[in-house]
C-alpha cells in the first residue's frame, strides 16, 4: 500500500540555498537536500487500484509553468514546535494547481484535505526544541531568500511510513507546459 503525495521538487541551486540554513538548532533533524519539496496534496496510504486511478486522473491537469519564490522562514507548532520551514510566496497559479488537485482527488473518492494549504518547504523536524530556541533561530536567519525558479512539472511521490523527511520515490511526473495566457 503506497503512501502518496503530490509536490513540486526544487532545483539544485535552490536546495543549496536551503542547506545553508542547517545547524544551530537543538533537537533539529534536518531534511536531506534531495528531499526538499513543496507539498501540494498529501494523499496518504491507499491501495494499488486507487493509486493507479490517482496517477491517471492527475495526468489530465493542463497548466502553465509556475514561478516560485522562497522568502522568509517560519515554524509549525507554536507551544510545541515540530518543524521549521521556508515560506513559499503564495501565488494564484500555485493555489489554483493545488485546488485542481484537491478537486480531482475528491472525485477519485479520497476525503478532502483537512489542513489549509500553506505553501512551504520543510527544512527540519524538531524534537524537544523550545519555542524560544526556534524564535532565536528564526530571528538570526530571518532575511532568508532564495533565487526564484519556475516549476515546469509536479510529481506524484511515495514515501515509507515514517516520521517524514524521505527518502521519496518519484512515481510519476506531470509537466506544466501550457503557454501562459496573454493578458
Amino acid at each position: 500500500m503506497p503512501r502518496l503525495f503530490t509536490a513540486i521538487t526544487l532545483p539544485e541551486d535552490v536546495r543549496f540555498w536551503l542547506t545553508n540554513l542547517r545547524g544551530g538548532l537543538r533537537g533539529a533533524r534536518y531534511i536531506d537536500p534531495e528531499n526538499y519539496h513543496i507539498t501540494l496534496r498529501f494523499i496518504g496510504d491507499i491501495d494499488e487500484r486507487t493509486a493507479d486511478e490517482v496517477a491517471f486522473a492527475l495526468g489530465k491537469i493542463r497548466r502553465a509553468p509556475i514561478p516560485i519564490r522562497l522568502t522568509g522562514l517560519g515554524s509549525f507548532g507554536n507551544k510545541k514546535p515540530h518543524s521549521v520551514w521556508a515560506r513559499v510566496e503564495p501565488s494564484p497559479a500555485l493555489s489554483e494547481l493545488q485546488a485542481e488537485q484537491e478537486r480531482i482527488l475528491q472525485r477519485v473518492g479520497l476525503p478532502p484535505e483537512a489542513r489549509r494549504f500553506t505553501p512551504h518547504v520543510t527544512i527540519a523536524r524538531l524534537r524537544g526544541t523550545s519555542p524560544r530556541e526556534v524564535a532565536d533561530w528564526l530571528t538570526i536567519r530571518g532575511g532568508f531568500s532564495a533565487p526564484p525558479f519556475t516549476a515546469e512539472a509536479f510529481d506524484l511521490l511515495s514515501s515509507k511510513d515514517s516520521v517524514g523527511g524521505g527518502p521519496y520515490i518519484t512515481e510519476d511526473r506531470y509537466p506544466l507546459s501550457l503557454p501562459e495566457p496573454v493578458a
